[in-house]
């Protein structure tokens, strides 16, 4: 009403915005995504099913709700039953005349100029937690594995979906496994419009690459709370480069042996490997993950400054961490591969020469150099590395 556009103008306004968003966050493993206009035949035969089993009442010149009395496992996800002031619920569950406090509504019988759909029972429009459950039925029948969503959608939310589909079906658990993700807070405080001080996606990336934010994300306990802020993102940034210097290393540092390698290595990147997966084996846990592969890199390093690292076990190792990265997505290969043009190369060369014959002046006026045609020269154990800038 404010804008003065109709809504389902303004939901595909919205849904262009968060499918671009996923496009230029490289979240491109989702094979589907549900509107719920598109299940109003699905939702309706919920409804319906809900009556039939005693589960629903109607209020008259309101709406369809669910008698959360009839159902006696209500609240055995959050282990209560009562509503509480900062649940997370719909403006629609709002009435005078319902029968218990925590009755919620099913299906709304319509107002003027509001969307509306025809049914048995009356126009109207879904209730907030029917969607779900008719959407998944759908697709997963009345029981799947996984379920994911932020801690605030626990009660009622969740215990509503629990409700509804255990309710129609008979069958328990209707989820097997519930993944509540922790909230994210703004430099301690939580994102808000009145607060000032959210953050959009698009906003992130014209500061930051996507990977960063990836990264940041990944590097977290999903079910643990995560506090965003620009320090944050800088700690980000360093490690991030300390993996694909790591990486650009392993890919085209000159001096790697080419012999057999070392027990030393053989072992590491097994165990590594090992270690890795049992810890995302373990509850998804990232952060003992990714401090394993920072243990791992700490540990190669030392090798590739002794050249205890041959060809071959170089890039087994890099290949292990293309596959980390086919799962997390949080370092560029494209950057760390990215050639460095031959007369980047000779500079480098020829300022090693200056360096090693102790001609600071010539050794830095070649790098003063380099770093103008964007390139950055660092100085290894092994010898120097080149970078983009």
């Amino acid at each position: 009403r404010k804008k003065g556009v109709s809504p389902k103008d303004l939901a595909v306004a919205f849904e262009k915005e968060y499918l671009k968003n996923m496009k230029m966050l490289g979240v491109d493993s989702v094979s589907k995504y549900a509107r719920a206009t598109s299940y109003i035949k699905e939702i309706i035969s919920q409804v319906k099913r809900l009556q039939e089993k005693g589960y629903a009442y109607e209020i008259e010149g309101d709406g369809i709700y669910f008698d959360i009395s009839k159902f006696k496992r209500y609240g055995k996800l959050s282990g209560r039953t009562a509503l509480q002031a900062e649940d997370s619920v719909s403006r629609i569950d709002y009435s005078k005349d319902k029968k218990n406090r925590g009755d919620f509504c099913l299906w709304k019988f319509s107002s003027e100029n509001e969307p509306s759909w025809k049914s048995s029972f009356g126009s109207g429009r879904p209730g907030w937690h029917i969607e779900d459950t008719a959407i998944t039925e759908k697709f997963f029948g009345p029981q799947y594995d996984i379920h994911g969503g932020g801690r605030d959608l626990i009660f009622p939310h969740h215990e509503a979906e629990i409700s509804q589909m255990e309710a129609i079906s008979g069958k328990s658990p209707f989820v097997k496994y519930w993944m509540h993700v922790g909230f994210l807070t703004v430099n301690t405080q939580k994102m808000s419009k009145s607060l000032g001080n959210f953050i959009t996606i698009n906003d992130f990336l014209k500061r930051h690459p996507a990977n960063y934010l990836r990264f940041f994300v990944a590097k977290n306990l999903w079910r643990s709370p995560v506090d965003y802020s620009e320090s944050a993102m800088i700690e980000a940034k360093m490690t991030i480069e300390k993996i694909e210097e790591f990486l650009r290393k392993l890919k085209i540092h000159p001096v790697i042996r080419q012999s057999a390698p070392s027990n030393d290595g053989v072992k590491l990147i097994k165990n590594f490997k090992t270690n890795f997966y049992k810890e995302l084996d373990d509850d998804f846990n990232t952060p003992k993950a990714f401090a394993a592969m920072f243990e791992f890199i700490k540990k190669v390093n030392e090798l590739l400054d002794k050249k205890l690292v041959s060809k071959k076990l170089a890039d087994e190792i890099y290949r292990f961490f293309e596959e980390i990265n086919e799962i997390f997505g949080i370092v560029d290969f494209k950057k760390v591969n990215r050639t460095i043009p031959a007369k980047i190369k000779k500079l480098a060369n020829e300022r090693e020469k200056y360096r090693k014959s102790q001609n600071w002046q010539k050794s830095d006026e070649l790098r003063v150099e380099i770093e103008k045609q964007g390139f950055l020269v660092e100085d290894t154990k092994s010898g120097p590395v080149i970078k983009t800038i």
